[in-house]
């Protein structure tokens, strides 16, 4: 299989969120994503293997600091805001890191959340780390960028509850909690901002034990407690 260079720079050009954007494609590496992407309803661009292309070649094009055998480059999918049902959605309000944001799809996942709202400040799903971090999942739970207040107020509007999770909010394993509705998590450092803090009817608190002087959760791990009581119950 040839590459020309000026493949070769466009693919090393997706290391870049600009670039990402501008051309709509994001890069994906190793045997088990470049798979779960080909089962996808993702539209799989081009699959460039090691033993095709040449080692150096994947050297240049690789993203990793250890090069995978084998690399697919993926079309980014348009994707609405969606009609809301009766089911758990998940909504990420200022998650910035992108290794969080990959391990919470991958908690989605596993929780059978099949959607995830994001902030327009959340950093990109198609960021190298985040769909690393995601293990496949970015191909399987839908992210959509929304105005996080105002679905909020539409997902009221449909007569579910809002819940987000809150130093100074009731305890989550006492509270009563519903099989569908949104649940907001909050930025790594600043939680959930005020404007859409006012949008919330049900302000939850994961609670320590034994004593723990922990200063709090990291936001992957508290949205890994928090979906696994909801789909306790």
């Amino acid at each position: 299989m040839s590459i020309t260079q000026a493949e070769i720079k466009q693919i090393r050009s997706l290391r870049e969120k600009k670039y990402r954007d501008a051309l709509a494609l994001f890069v994906v590496e190793g045997e088990k994503l470049v798979q779960e992407a080909l089962d996808s309803d993702f539209e799989v661009v081009r699959v460039l293997r090691r033993e095709e292309v040449g080692e150096s070649v994947m050297d240049r094009i690789s993203q990793l600091s250890t090069p995978s055998p084998v690399l697919a480059v993926v079309a980014r999918p348009q994707i609405a805001v969606p009609a809301l049902e009766h089911e758990l959605y998940l909504a990420l309000d200022g998650v910035r890191d992108p290794g969080n944001l990959g391990t919470i799809l991958r908690i989605a996942d596993w929780f059978g959340v099949r959607t995830v709202f994001l902030s327009e400040d959340c950093v990109e799903p198609y960021n190298p780390k985040a769909i690393q971090a995601s293990m496949g999942s970015i191909f399987r739970v839908r992210t959509v960028t929304a105005d996080l207040p105002e679905l909020c107020r539409l997902v009221r509007s449909a007569g579910e509850h809002v819940y987000g999770t809150f130093l100074d909010g009731r305890d989550l394993y006492r509270e009563p909690l519903g099989a569908a509705g949104l649940v907001v998590m909050g930025n790594e450092a600043a939680g959930i901002r005020p404007a859409v803090a006012a949008e919330v009817d049900a302000r939850l608190f994961i609670p320590a034990f034994g004593g723990s002087r922990a200063e709090s959760l990291n936001v992957a791990a508290a949205t890994a407690v928090t979906l696994s009581e909801f789909r306790r119950r």
